[in-house]
């Protein structure tokens, strides 16, 4: 089994690391310093740290000041939050001038779990695809976590980077390198393609894997830039494998599957199957059961993989 580790505390310990290299570097909060991994800033950095208090508008406002006086803000509470109860702050003061901040949200999907419907971000993808100027990360594990961060940090422009609570397996190795606005081929294969983000990419490996004894040769992206995406990596597996299933923790409105079947209409038509969570909000349980009950696991995968084979 592969090593499972939190997004969350590469997120923590990498912010630290770039506040050592960056004196701009400044990190807020929204009263969620321990669930965010903000803490091992917040220690080395008390003097550019700041806990804004359970006021997310206020916190995106104070970031969007510290961003339009030359500092690198990083704001992060739960995805929930933000860009879902601040919109209307994300919208006006940092897409609108485009201003240079980070904006962090953890315990995204329904993998948050227990905290029920109320905590669950499934619109979050959404939201903050709609506005213009944003770029996305959705990392696929603690590896290409710490990498996104950093890339964050130093490319220019407003950033959302969307991390989950539970831990996840380890997809990559160390010798991985991030490359802003690219695909990543997990897997090569000719007859269908797989395109996953964040907790799913390691479903769709499962997934791969489960279907090689059937004949059937997956090929698997993990898309870690959500936006812009990578048009030619879609266009080219549409091409070459002539079918595509995508695979997201979020609705099916707005999100993954919605950017790849933009570029699929607009670049190369191929049947497609979309692995989301439908028009419906979830309830409270553990992760796994959720992820089960709700259609998201390897085994959801393997069956709209087949089913869009029976479309090729």
């Amino acid at each position: 089994m592969p090593e499972e580790i939190s997004q969350r505390e590469a997120y923590g310990k990498t912010l630290t690391e770039l506040g050592g290299e960056n004196p701009d570097i400044v990190v807020l909060e929204a009263d969620l310093t321990w669930s965010t991994m903000t803490f091992h800033f917040a220690r080395a950095f008390p003097e550019r740290f700041f806990d804004c208090g359970i006021a997310e508008q206020n916190m995106v406002s104070i970031a969007a000041g510290l961003a339009a006086s030359g500092k690198i803000p990083f704001a992060s509470t739960f995805a929930v939050f933000a860009p879902g109860r601040c919109f209307d702050q994300v919208r006006m003061s940092i897409a609108q001038p485009r201003l240079n901040v980070k904006l962090v949200g953890t315990h995204s999907g329904i993998s948050v779990g227990e905290d029920g419907s109320s905590h669950q971000s499934i619109e979050d993808l959404a939201l903050i695809n709609s506005l213009p100027g944003f770029t996305v990360l959705v990392p696929a594990d603690a590896i290409e976590t710490a990498q996104a961060v950093r890339a964050a940090a130093s490319n220019p422009g407003p950033f959302f980077i969307r991390l989950c609570r539970p831990k996840l397996p380890l997809v990559y190795t160390s010798d991985y390198r991030f490359h802003l606005g690219k695909a990543v081929t997990m897997r090569p294969g000719k007859k269908v393609t797989i395109i996953a983000i964040g907790i799913m990419v390691a479903a769709a490996l499962e997934a791969a894997e489960s279907l090689k004894p059937e004949g059937i040769d997956c090929r698997v992206l993990n898309m870690p830039t959500l936006k812009p995406i990578d048009e030619e990596a879609i266009a080219k597996a549409a091409r070459e494998t002539g079918a595509i299933v995508t695979a997201e923790d979020h609705l099916e409105h707005g999100g993954l599957g919605s950017a790849v079947a933009r570029v699929v209409a607009q670049r190369r038509p191929v049947p497609m199957e979309l692995v989301a969570l439908k028009d419906t909000y979830a309830e409270s349980g553990k992760a796994a059961e959720l992820l089960k009950k709700y259609g998201l696991t390897a085994q959801s995968i393997e069956q709209a993989v087949r089913s869009v084979l029976k479309r090729k």
